[in-house]
């Protein structure tokens, strides 16, 4: 048996968001890297065109696309462009997220709670829709959604962005049901504590490092590529019958 071929995704077009740094860049780099062309998505044209020329440095067919996911209105020209390209969306990877507010739930204005929601389910929801008669078209398609271990248990001072994630969690659930038919898979992946730019409060935070490492196992924080890792498993063919599934990359946190 080839194993290779399990974790390849060669003749694959896979559409991320949120791609132009941390976790999304680095699902980019390891589906290209599988063989996949691969279209990264963030607000900034010049941030995704930067990402998708270091991509292509390394022998990579990888394209950008500006979109603010929070925006309703762009994206259908998101999936147009990524169709006009390359005639197809095998693979949807809904990682673009935000978290606007640290505090009490109580202190979370009505705009900041809007404005989560928009970006971490709405955008998700509303991308799956229009990316859905592309992806039933896919002998192997897969939609992974990135919520976080806040989804499965709240996070302090992240009590509203933990709603938005329990929220996606439910949805992939509901997708992956409804979807199983048109042979499209739905899973959703639950990181843990990743040293990223977007979660960099938290790490770079030293009395909230001393209560996060009392909790892991693994005592350290993770990499953004451990999360890429995990996504390509489930982008490939080595996953073909898992559905409606929720992975937690956390060091043993939620133990």
């Amino acid at each position: 048996m080839d194993l290779s071929s399990l974790f390849s995704l060669q003749g694959k077009v896979a559409l991320i968001t949120g791609a132009s740094k941390g976790i999304g860049y680095s699902i980019g780099e390891i589906f290209a890297a599988a063989g996949a062309k691969v279209v990264l998505c963030s607000r900034k044209q010049e941030a995704v065109d930067e990402m998708a020329s270091k991509l292509r440095s390394k022998g990579y067919e990888a394209i950008g696309i500006s979109c603010n996911v929070g925006n309703m209105d762009e994206l259908p020209n998101l999936v147009n462009k990524t169709i006009e390209k390359y005639g197809q969306l095998d693979i949807l990877v809904n990682n673009a997220a935000t978290s606007p507010v640290f505090g009490p739930v109580h202190e979370t204005s009505s705009e900041a709670f809007d404005k989560i929601m928009n970006v971490n389910l709405k955008a998700p929801f509303e991308l799956a829709k229009l990316c859905w008669p592309h992806l039933r078209k896919s002998a192997n398609a897969s939609v992974i959604n990135i919520s976080s271990i806040g989804g499965i248990s709240p996070e302090h001072g992240l009590g509203i962005y933990s709603v938005s994630k329990a929220a996606l969690i439910s949805m992939t659930k509901v997708l992956a049901k409804e979807w199983g038919e048109s042979k499209i898979r739905v899973n959703v992946i639950c990181p843990g504590l990743i040293e990223t730019k977007f979660s960099e409060p938290l790490w770079s935070n030293e009395k909230i490092m001393d209560m996060v490492m009392k909790k892991l196992a693994i005592k350290r924080v993770g990499a953004a590529d451990e999360i890429g890792s995990m996504a390509l498993f489930l982008a490939s063919q080595a996953s073909s019958y898992t559905t409606g599934s929720v992975f937690t990359a956390d060091g043993g946190f939620t133990i």
